[in-house]
């Protein structure tokens, strides 16, 4: 034993200074609380590496407590927390680690080392990774939900072997959903579906306890509350205000995110830089043996971004890659490479080349027939970042550096992407501009137009919106800003409201060619008043503008009108910072200024159905229009 001092230590730092943090134990459990979070961790890493029998040696009474810790992801990392912890209640850790992601072989096999070390108690550390890990690449909430219903039968069994064989008590934690995994679902509603597969999940986990004596399962939700204070007491009792003002700074983002896309401004075009981006290394300097890409600390790193930005993709953001580099060593990493998880399908353009960047973008822009607005650029380069925030301003710049694991961190934060919703028209988005470019290639070997046009093989659906259609419709308001008459913006109730008032038409248009099926392309709003028709507004996504399809239906609906008995059509324009190339749409096909539209209201124009052009003799068009009676 050695001798006791009056003196008491200031830290536990002065003790360790002195060597004597073993001698003195008895008095570590009134320092450690004293100290900060830093302090703390600080803290646990010292006691652990003193470890329990050198505190046993000076303190033979000291209660020690045999913990086994084991999981799907590395455990290790919980011994110093957890041996700080145990010493603020004057006990010691002896730990037992296993090895990654040994939880199952640990807990199934009564031969196994966890149950030969006997341990106190089995601290199985649970994460989302335990899911994400198997669920495929892209990805959608009932994918989720197959997964973590097979981890929670399994779940359900180890806790079963672990009553039969263990001593002590098993703990098991519910999944905490890292923001990085709903922040991959641009769409909110799947994010509350992932939400609701998730939480409904982890109740079920605590409901296990129900059935194994030996089981304790913590919920980590109370304790990420901890972290970010959900409350400040004294504003929510003074002045009502419930939530903290960290988490109103939170909650305002997400917030932000979804004004923004209910005004048109959610972005359409991932960009990628390539060297430092989507893989480790220089393409040019390294060869493609030599650039990272998985195997190694980094190469997983690039790895979890190539999966981010596939699952991004997915959803039908448009995926595209600027970078300088020579074309076909490009193209063969894409295509061969075989720890690529982006392929060269993946992307709608991949463009290789050694003109900036800034360059490269505008002509993207006008390949895909869309602003710079709906990009995001995405690039590890500093000066390349700088040089496309000054040439281009509405392209949106996430700056990279050279460290990859935050890559996927900082392409998430911002939320670019999100919408409310995800259709089955957004999943076949990319399909669609891919088929699209190969469009554009076929009219370059056509000496004129209409010769392209009548090969083209154009074929329009325009009829009343079925019910599954509406959510789409309301899409078209919120996102489409180059063929948008009136700028009009509704949500998906406000679209169904209108479908189903009595004189109104909402009206979805359908196109399809020789390349492929084009969905849902356009929309026409309208309503009867009196003996006038008026179109509430006119929608056409500009993947499929010049191709006369505008014309057809136009043409197609105030013949409609007519059938109907009514005398005129009027229709609106307003002008907005992206609709300037029609403008001229309504007076261009017969109709007359009705009103001049000052202080903001839209330009009236008339047609009196007297003379309606003829649609496009290359489009074939099918019409399934409803009736105007009010």
């Amino acid at each position: 034993m050695v001798e006791k001092t009056d003196e008491k230590p200031q830290s536990l730092r002065s003790l360790h200074e002195q060597g004597r943090v073993a001698a003195e134990y008895p008095l570590v459990r009134g320092l450690i609380g004293a100290g900060d979070a830093v302090e703390r961790r600080w803290a646990g890493n010292l006691l652990a590496r003193l470890g329990a029998d050198a505190v046993l040696a000076e303190h033979p009474d000291t209660p020690v407590l045999s913990v086994a810790f084991t999981g799907h992801s590395t455990v290790s990392g919980l011994v110093a927390p957890v041996t700080a912890e145990l010493a603020r209640h004057g006990l010691l850790l002896r730990p037992h680690v296993s090895d990654f992601d040994g939880y199952v072989f640990d807990l199934s096999d009564a031969a196994s080392e966890l149950y030969a070390a006997r341990p106190d108690a089995v601290v199985c550390l649970l994460d989302a990774s335990l899911v994400f890990d198997e669920v495929p690449v892209p990805w959608r909430p009932e994918d989720v939900h197959r997964v973590f219903d097979e981890k929670l039968t399994l779940l359900d069994g180890l806790a079963k072997a672990f009553d039969g064989t263990g001593r002590g008590t098993l703990v098991f934690n519910t999944l905490p959903l890292p923001r990085e995994w709903p922040a991959q679902l641009v769409g909110v509603h799947d994010r509350a579906r992932l939400g609701a597969v998730w939480r409904e999940a982890n109740a079920r986990l605590l409901r296990l306890m129900d059935s194994h004596p030996s089981l304790t399962v913590l919920d980590f939700d109370p304790l990420l509350g901890a972290a970010l204070p959900l409350r400040d007491d004294r504003l929510g009792v003074y002045t009502h205000t419930e939530l903290s003002p960290e988490v109103q700074a939170a909650y305002a983002g997400e917030v932000a995110h979804l004004l923004r896309a209910s005004t048109g401004g959610a972005k359409k075009v991932l960009v990628l830089d390539l060297d430092n981006t989507v893989w480790g290394g220089i393409l040019g300097d390294d060869g493609i043996e030599g650039i990272e890409v998985a195997g190694s600390y980094r190469g997983e790193a690039f790895r979890r971004f190539q999966r981010t930005a596939r699952q991004v993709a997915s959803q039908g953001v448009l995926l595209a890659a600027v970078s300088k580099n020579d074309l076909d060593p490009v193209r063969e990493v894409l295509r061969s490479h075989p720890d690529m998880t982006l392929r060269e399908d993946d992307f709608v353009r991949v463009i290789a080349n050694w003109r900036p960047k800034h360059d490269n973008l505008r002509a993207l822009a006008s390949e895909l027939n869309l602003g710079v607005d709906s990009f995001v650029f995405a690039d590890d380069s500093p000066y390349e970042c700088g040089l496309v925030s000054r040439e281009l301003p509405d392209v949106a710049v996430v700056a990279l550096d050279d460290e990859p694991a935050l890559h996927v961190e900082k392409l998430l934060r911002d939320g670019w992407f999100d919408v409310r919703d995800i259709t089955s028209d957004d999943r076949q988005r990319p399909e669609r501009y891919r088929e699209e470019l190969d469009r554009k290639d076929f009219l370059h070997s056509f000496s004129s137009l209409d010769d392209y046009l009548r090969e083209l093989d154009v074929q329009v659906r325009f009829a009343d919106a079925s019910p599954a259609e509406l959510t789409r419709v309301s899409q078209l308001t919120l996102r489409t800003n180059q063929f948008n008459m009136t700028t009009e913006r509704l949500q998906q109730s406000e679209v169904a409201e209108r479908a189903g008032a009595p004189g109104s038409l909402v009206l979805t248009i359908r196109s399809a060619d020789r390349f492929g099926d084009n969905g849902v392309v356009g929309a026409v709003l309208a309503h009867r008043e009196d003996e006038t028709l008026v179109i509430d507004n006119f929608l056409l996504s500009c993947r499929v503008f010049a191709r006369g399809i505008e014309q057809a239906c136009l043409s197609a609906i105030l013949s409609h009108a007519r059938d109907e008995g009514l005398r005129s059509v009027r229709a609106g324009y307003r002008p907005s910072a992206k609709n300037g190339k029609v403008q001229d749409f309504y007076p261009g096909n017969g109709f007359g200024l009705a009103d001049g539209g000052a202080d903001g209201a839209p330009t009236l124009y008339r047609h009196d159905l007297a003379e309606i052009p003829a649609p496009p003799e290359h489009i074939r068009l099918t019409l399934s229009l409803g009736g105007l009676h009010q």
